[in-house]
């Protein structure tokens, strides 16, 4: 994920098939890689009160007004809402200038012939798809990508890596368009000498999402939603797709039984401030979501509430179907907070090289451990593996975690242990709540703090792994 918003600052194949070349006279096209479909069974949210369709269990059929629909078989493991983008990774001498007209010159000078695609990378939640599909689960990307040499190298990518890929809009609105509407996004990686990053996009610099002319959600979008078990949803998204259109997607998935995931990102403070219907919208979302994913920051600034246990409480109390609330830490670890339990779990340590792409892998071994069933405090130790994994290598797309780095992270187990970090986080909280926390050692000690075994839950976890496909190189 990036910061489309505004430009921000910090430290720092083979394809499964060969494309039809008229595959992109239609919008809402479907590329789907041969593979394996695995079934799981999935949590249903019922019982909402709040204006979105009545929610209905598992069953035959979903009666949707005066519509009866065959339910689909969720044969999908986690479908990617929007959010689609090519990453140009350059290096340059300085960041670009903050006033906005002068950061859009900057941009359009950049993109008046296309960077050697050397530098070209999958971006958004290219990321999460890419890191769910290297755990073996089975991911469709929904999204809007051009007919022109960005949307080619974004469908190679995605299909190199077993990714089903789904357009996002009906033919009918695309006939109009200007070809500059219609292009895939980009995002300009910019990374000065220091190795600051600087992102921008065209979506900086409009106050209407860069997709506004799509209505609907095409017949191709809402099946992949119905068949999924995850919707995973971002703050990034309302830079693209309309708050009316993404609610449709929420319905769709809580008409389905599909459980929706959403990470606000650092676009959830805006939002919240934005407009009556982005307001409405991220309103719905952080209510419908089963599993929130922010950082500290972002839950302190979602809730005016510094202590991120605390947060994470008030963020579930007021949410309908919310069942986790995931609290990232940073280089300290992450917390999984719910109605009767707190999990923490320390990071590993490892050379960091880039920290793009960290947060989206560590949502794909959330679903991971959301859609096997894995108990809480394994579902931490694998995002924070993956997450770890990520931050070794150099950018995102098909840089981030391979399953080999990951499964070595888990055989070394190397915790970055903080006892007095960790002490501090729960001192106001272990009264009220079953508390368990990873740890390389396990020592009688204090018994309201249920201490788990690291190496108790890599041997549990890495048998997991080893029914992940050998697809693409990305796995040896």
């Amino acid at each position: 994920m990036h910061h489309h918003a505004a430009i921000s600052f910090k430290p720092s194949s083979n394809g499964l098939f060969s494309l039809n070349p008229g595959i992109f006279q239609n919008p809402s096209f479907v590329i789907r890689p041969f593979r394996n479909k695995l079934r799981y069974s999935i949590l249903n949210c019922r019982g909402i009160e709040i204006p979105l369709p009545k929610l209905h269990p598992r069953s035959n059929s979903v009666n949707n007004g005066s519509t009866s629909v065959a339910a689909a078989v969720k044969d999908v493991d986690i479908t990617t809402l929007g959010n689609l983008c090519v990453d140009i990774v350059l290096n340059v001498p300085e960041l670009p200038p903050k006033p906005l007209e002068q950061r859009k010159a900057y941009m359009e000078q950049l993109s008046k012939s296309p960077p050697d695609k050397r530098y070209w990378e999958a971006g958004g939640n290219c990321n999460v798809a890419i890191a769910a599909a290297r755990l073996g689960l089975h991911c469709i990307s929904v999204g809007h990508v051009g007919d022109e040499i960005y949307g080619r190298f974004l469908i190679d990518v995605l299909s190199a890596e077993g990714i089903s890929i789904v357009g996002m809009n009906e033919r009918s609105e695309a006939l109009s368009l200007s070809s500059s509407d219609n292009e895939t996004l980009l995002c300009w990686v910019l990374v000065d000498p220091s190795q600051r990053h600087g992102f921008c996009s065209r979506a900086d610099f409009s106050a209407d999402p860069a997709f506004s002319w799509m209505s609907r959600l095409s017949t191709e979008v809402k099946m992949a939603i119905r068949k999924s078990k995850i919707l995973f949803c971002n703050g990034y998204d309302f830079d693209e797709l309309s708050p009316s259109l993404l609610e449709s997607a929420l319905e769709c998935a809580a008409e389905s039984g599909t459980s929706i995931f959403f990470d606000p990102g650092p676009r959830g403070r805006s939002l919240i401030a934005g407009r009556p219907e982005e307001q409405r919208t991220i309103g719905k979302l952080l209510r419908m979501s089963e599993v929130l994913l922010l950082t500290s920051e972002e839950a302190a600034s979602l809730t005016g509430i510094n202590d991120p246990i605390l947060a994470g409480q008030e963020l579930l109390n007021n949410g309908v179907c919310t069942k986790w609330v995931i609290v990232k830490m940073g280089p300290k670890g992450s917390i999984l907070i719910t109605k009767s339990s707190i999990t923490c779990a320390p990071a590993f340590k490892v050379n960091i090289i880039d920290t793009v792409g960290c947060g989206d892998s560590f949502v794909a071994a959330v679903a991971f451990g959301f859609i096997h069933d894995l108990p809480l405090s394994y579902t931490l130790t694998l995002a924070n593996a993956v997450g770890a994994a990520t931050a070794t290598g150099c950018g995102a797309g098909r840089n981030v975690a391979s399953l080999g780095k990951v499964r070595e992270l888990l055989k070394e187990s190397n915790l970055n242990e903080d006892e007095k970090f960790w002490d501090e986080v729960l001192s106001d909280n272990v009264n009220s709540r079953d508390v368990t926390v990873l740890s390389k050692m396990v020592v009688n000690g204090n018994s309201q703090v249920n201490r788990v075994s690291l190496l108790k839950v890599v041997s549990e976890v890495l048998p997991k792994l080893e029914f992940a496909p050998k697809m693409t190189g990305s796995f040896k």
